[in-house]
């Protein structure tokens, strides 16, 4: 059953999240292997979109949000896009565009960011946005400050997580095709809440970044954990082999219908809304073509098919109402 632990070093400015997806992790491999026009993922893909889903799990419960956190990654290699989300209950789905030859062994690199134009961006979109509101997006390159590859998708969230908090941050990530898994370590903020209110807390917490010892020392030990460990250890062993000489305390494990599991958003509603959005024209030249407009859901796989009589009454009921989201997920 996937899980999620979150943890905190007693005394100390650091606390912690680990993630395991197994049940929710394999729903989506399974739907993809499924897909008749697509297919299974290449083993590369594979584990770069399962690390994504558990970095995207571990920040969601990390900074709990009431909306969605979409972690996207997109480039010039032949992986266009791969993208993962998770709503604040935890429901979660991913999914990949693949449209070129991926060799066996290829790196992060070499899946997205072949002419070094590869991004990674983080949007935080609000369950109930006011009016006028858009969702918050932070975007930062796949490469470092000399502009050289990283070749690590820790590597890069942890650069963005030291941007946008200005937080140190440990993460350690590892997926396969029966577990998605990762770590989080995080300093925290040293005056708390305090951190908000004035600009001497926000400096002194700034001067804190990269310096201070007990979350370096968390941060070495996090960082001793390897890849085979962390897809088929349990977490009570992980905890205990790096943290053995730290006082923790835990919170309730977060799994069955409290945890991540999979979930997709799409619907006939929403999708009727994306052919509103193409426009009338558009819509009857696909059908003059094809006879029917049919589209599906890259995340979980189901079908949606709307003849001549749906598509008129879409713009029947539409009437003078102006055209909504061409978003289909």
């Amino acid at each position: 059953m996937s899980e999620i632990h979150k943890f905190l070093f007693d005394g100390l400015p650091v606390r912690g999240v680990l993630v395991r997806l197994t049940d929710a992790w394999t729903e989506i491999l399974q739907r993809r292997a499924s897909a008749g026009k697509t297919g299974a993922y290449p083993e590369p893909v594979l584990n770069l979109l399962g690390e994504m889903v558990a970095a995207a799990t571990l920040m969601q419960a990390n900074i709990k949000f009431n909306g969605a956190l979409i972690l996207q990654i997109f480039g010039d290699g032949p992986v266009k896009l791969a993208v993962a989300e998770v709503q604040p209950d935890f429901g979660l789905r991913a999914t990949a565009t693949v449209i070129g030859d991926i060799a066996p062994q290829a790196s992060l690199s070499e899946l997205v960011n072949v002419g070094n134009e590869g991004k990674c961006a983080i949007t935080l979109d609000p369950r109930s946005r006011l009016p006028g509101q858009q969702p918050y997006q932070g975007v930062v390159p796949l490469f470092g400050d000399q502009r050289e590859k990283i070749e690590d998708l820790s590597k890069v969230l942890e650069h963005y997580m030291l941007q946008s908090e200005q937080l140190d941050t440990t993460l350690v990530l590892a997926a396969d095709d029966k577990v998605a898994a990762g770590l989080l370590i995080q300093r925290l903020p040293m005056q708390g809440a305090g951190n908000l209110g004035g600009s001497a807390a926000t400096q002194h917490n700034e001067d804190q970044i990269g310096v201070n010892e007990d979350y370096q020392r968390i941060a070495i030990l996090a960082s001793s954990l390897k890849r085979e460990e962390l897809l088929t250890l349990d977490v009570e062993t992980i905890l205990r082999r790096l943290f053995w000489e730290e006082a923790l305390t835990r919170f309730e494990p977060l799994a069955g219908d409290a945890g991540p599991r999979f979930a997709c958003s799409c619907s006939r509603e929403r999708v009727s809304r994306m052919i509103l959005g193409l426009g009338q024209d558009e819509a009857q030249s696909i059908l003059a073509e094809r006879g029917e407009v049919e589209v599906g859901c890259e995340f979980c796989g189901a079908q949606y098919r709307f003849d001549a009589i749906d598509v008129a009454q879409i713009f029947r009921k539409a009437g003078d109402v102006p055209p909504a989201s061409s978003e289909v997920q």
